[in-house]
């Protein structure tokens, strides 16, 4: 067998790679140009999440000098941080490069981005007004030389560092104003947020001009620097990456919402992990700003190009060029599910699935309003994760709560950088009457639930829920991809109910026969199914193994999906993110092959499938095959029993591991290789799977 070393791909790294594969969509010429510059905007914004959490986290190992096992296996954490920023480096190069081109393909379609010395005189009216209107009033400038203390940078927030060289003093003689050293004064310009980063020129032309705001700032340096008499003055970007880590204040008179807000204001403090710098800066400037940000070794220095927070790429303006986006796709219908009647009424009788953005998430919003609505409706329970920025989820309950229903909602104010979003969430539900249920102490509630108890004309109780592989969002569904099972199926949700009533009673430990629930169930269970598969090869009986997650790096469960390749069980695997199992290893792994899609829509779902002797078991889960989603999140997995909502989960399945346009092969080397077609037409799993679920539909009309 191969050497233990070899046995398991680098978390980081293999995170590392799956954000190459969003740059490789960004300088992927047949992907629409400003398509392209939303996927660097990704890019970029995937770099600087991981920066604030599992780099922090590496560097917090580093200066204490413990070693984790979870994190970084056998590699120290400083040559971890060193293999991560020289990595980091050369993708940042390789971006800076795509923007290049990308920028060169937008001049031939009549596009130009350019700066504040390729304005027009009418272009620099504008750009002076513009500043003088919109920019100056949101401006906050500071003066760095005579504080005592530097101000503190935030980690969301691009900053413009300034060098002011002063003129000498005009009582000077020439000779000594040539000995004199010249004084220098620096001072830094936050980027205001609340202005969009690209600013629309005016044109005399077919052409289209576009500045980013920060050329507008540079433009207006005088006006905002004309008290200080200088000879010369120039400003660099720069942009700083702190540790995201929640600290939570342990006084115990504090309401836990006091407490994670205390800890959000708190992050804005923690401790720079990267500073990324406009490379053609003064040597001087960026050792003042070094110097007083105490930025050290310890801490990656990125070397950039003139502007960073490229996330912003992400809202870039399509300038009515709709023909240089990805063609939107209307969302489907779900055949046999109307929005005109009763979704409570039509699941009685059989369960429905919805594949989001291929088919509508209304349905999910009209669930709820009519739950709302129902005076046979007595409570509504729900798990709250991440939610839109207007949720309509949080206005459905609100409505619910009015007409006097039970809402109980449990939602999870430690999700990552959503905290604010959820504390005012929390706080507006709380006003209008709504239980809440701040999860579990040590645990993060991240399981998709819905459940909902309805007096029927016979006076008996019925339940009725969803359950999802996704977020309660509908900003999120119209890019993410993420499966959410509608059923009245009463064994399985008087099991959502124990979940609820765990949220609740926390030492009380309850069977389940239907749902997998972390982080009791879920690693026994699906290591038992395996197990099962492994006999049925053994016995000569059909086994297989397809799943489909977001990643897959715990190494005990990957050891399971190595000892099942070794018996014969062949193992397909979607692995969008991080894979640490290297497939194709002989011996280890030559039975299991593992891909990643990356294409316009975000592959979120996770599905379980398995063959058992040719009656395939089927599961949806919020939960990958991560450690933290095994042992340390409220998780659930639920079985799918209606048959042809199973096969449209294999079909799916199929659908995916069939594509060979955005497909790309997990290995050892990281080295992102796509599938090759060969002499196979060309099949794009994404568009194929839209195809399917509209072909549904046509078969069904041609019935009718």
């Amino acid at each position: 067998m191969q050497a233990i070393e070899n046995r398991y791909i680098d978390r980081e790294k293999s995170w590392l790679a799956f954000n190459f594969r969003v740059l490789q969509e960004a300088a992927d010429e047949k992907v629409p140009l400003l398509d392209r510059l939303r996927f660097l905007g990704i890019f970029s914004n995937n770099l600087d999440e991981f920066f604030r959490v599992r780099y922090a986290a590496i560097r917090r190992l580093s200066i204490s000098g413990e070693k984790s096992d979870k994190i970084i296996g056998d590699t120290s954490p400083q040559e971890l941080i060193r293999s991560i920023t020289d990595t980091v480096i050369e993708q940042q190069s390789e971006s800076l490069r795509i923007l290049s081109v990308i920028e060169k393909e937008l001049e031939k379609e009549g596009i130009f981005i350019i700066n504040e010395s390729q304005l027009t005189r009418e272009q620099q009216h504008f750009a002076h007004d513009f500043f003088i209107q919109k920019v100056s009033p949101e401006l906050v400038t500071i003066i760095l030389n005579d504080l005592d203390e530097f101000p503190l940078l935030k980690d969301t927030s691009g900053y413009l560092a300034i060098k002011l060289v002063m003129k000498p003093k005009e009582s000077s003689s020439i000779l000594e104003k040539m000995k004199l050293k010249k004084d220098v004064r620096y001072a830094v310009i936050e980027i205001p947020k609340e202005i969009n980063r690209f600013v629309v020129l005016p044109s005399n032309s077919d052409k289209q001009y576009v500045i980013l705001l920060d050329d507008v700032i540079r433009f207006n340096l005088d006006s905002i620097f004309n008290i200080f008499d200088y000879e010369s003055i120039s400003a660099h970007m720069i942009k700083i990456t702190r540790d995201a880590q929640l600290e939570l204040d342990s006084e115990l008179n504090k309401s836990f919402i006091e407490k994670i807000s205390s800890g959000v204001k708190d992050r804005r403090l923690g401790e720079p992990v990267r500073f990324v710098y406009d490379q053609s800066i003064d040597k001087d400037t960026l050792k003042f700003f070094l110097h007083r940000m105490g930025i050290n070794s310890k801490d990656s220095i990125i070397p950039g190009g003139r502007y960073h927070n490229r996330r912003d790429y992400m809202d870039f303006p399509n300038l009515g060029r709709f023909d240089l986006l990805y063609k939107t796709k209307t969302p489907l219908p779900v055949v046999g599910l109307s929005m005109e009647g009763s979704i409570l009424k039509t699941i009685e009788n059989r369960d429905f699935l919805i594949n989001t953005p291929y088919q509508s998430y209304a349905y999910i919003i009209k669930f709820l309003r009519e739950a709302a609505l129902d005076p046979r409706v007595t409570a509504i329970k729900i798990t709250l994760y991440r939610l839109a920025k207007n949720s309509q989820i949080v206005s459905s309950l609100i409505n619910a709560a009015k007409n006097g229903k039970k809402v109980v909602v449990q939602i999870e104010l430690q999700a990552r950088f959503d905290e604010a979003s959820n504390i005012y969430y929390a706080e507006m539900m709380q006003t209008e009457g709504i239980e809440l249920i701040f999860g579990v102490k040590g645990l993060k509630v991240h399981s998709k639930l819905c459940y909902i108890e309805r007096i029927d004309e016979q006076g008996k109780l019925k339940r009725y829920g969803f359950i999802s592989t996704g977020n309660f969002n509908e900003s999120t569904a119209k890019v993410y991809t993420d499966v959410t099972l509608l059923t009245s199926h009463q064994q399985i949700l008087k099991e959502a109910s124990k979940v609820f009533e765990f949220f609740q009673i926390n030492y009380r430990l309850h069977r389940y026969k239907h749902l997998i629930v972390s982080p009791h169930h879920t690693r026994s269970k699906f290591t038992k199914l395996i197990d099962r598969e492994i006999v049925n090869a053994s016995l000569g009986k059909e086994a297989y193994i397809k799943l489909k997650m977001n990643s897959l790096s715990d190494t005990k469960m990957i050891d399971k999906l190595y000892e099942a390749s070794r018996a014969g069980v062949k193992i397909q695997l979607i692995v969008r993110g991080i894979c640490s199992l290297i497939p194709g290893v002989k011996g280890m792994s030559e039975n299991i092959e593992a891909i990643s899609i990356v294409d316009a829509y975000l592959e979120h779902s996770r599905v379980y499938i398995f063959a058992n002797d040719g009656d395939p078991e089927v599961f949806i889960s919020s939960a990958d095959f991560m450690t933290r989603n095994l042992d340390a999140r409220v998780e659930v997995s639920c079985p799918i029993y209606d048959e042809a909502i199973k096969k449209e989960l294999i079909d799916v399945f199929e659908i995916g591991w069939k594509g060979n346009v955005k497909a790309r092969f997990h290995s050892e080397k990281l080295d992102n290789k796509y599938r090759l077609r060969g002499d196979n037409p060309v099949f794009r799993a994404q568009q194929e799977t839209y195809n399917y679920y509209r072909d549904k539909i046509e078969v069904i009309t041609e019935e009718i």
